[in-house]
């Protein structure tokens, strides 16, 4: 209920540092995954680009699939997905073998040594964020989670 205009201005003004606020360390987090990736790519293979990391993390997600399905699922154009698929396969990260459904088509997949590096790699995220959360608590943990959920839910 509002008390007066004075504190009603003082409460956004309140609000507004806040959100500044949140939308610093929101860009602090971005800015770390975006170096978190990096640092992923690089150990899948030194000579990987970044982006070649989400078409590895995604197979290793989803699985065997099309180069459509894998461009589709990490919102990448297709040519540019092409590209990675071709410089994973050179490194032995991806294999490509004809759909049995379609021979005209390719299924790509992860290789051992693909799967083994993104084990690795998940291993090392997971205790990035252990070291960053070890400190906390149960019900800050959970706090944090539903926080995170109910940024990540739209709003009707």
């Amino acid at each position: 209920m509002a008390t007066g205009l004075k504190q009603d201005r003082g409460d956004d003004d309140v609000r507004e540092q806040l959100l500044a606020s949140v939308g610093e360390q929101l860009g602090a987090l971005l800015s770390a995954a975006r170096a978190l990736t990096a640092a992923s790519a690089a150990q899948v293979h030194p000579d990987l680009q970044p982006a070649a990391f989400h078409v590895v993390r995604w197979l290793h997600a989803f699985g065997p699939a099309h180069a459509g399905a894998i461009a589709e699922g990490v919102a990448m154009d297709k040519s540019a997905v092409s590209r990675l698929i071709r410089d994973l396969k050179a490194v032995g990260i991806l294999r490509a073998a004809p759909d049995p459904e379609d021979r005209r088509a390719t299924i790509l997949s992860l290789t051992p040594l693909g799967e083994k590096r993104m084990k690795k790699v998940f291993e090392q995220k997971g205790q990035v964020f252990l070291q960053r959360t070890a400190h906390w608590s149960t019900d800050e943990l959970a706090t944090f989670a539903e926080l995170l959920r109910r940024f990540n839910t739209p709003q009707p």
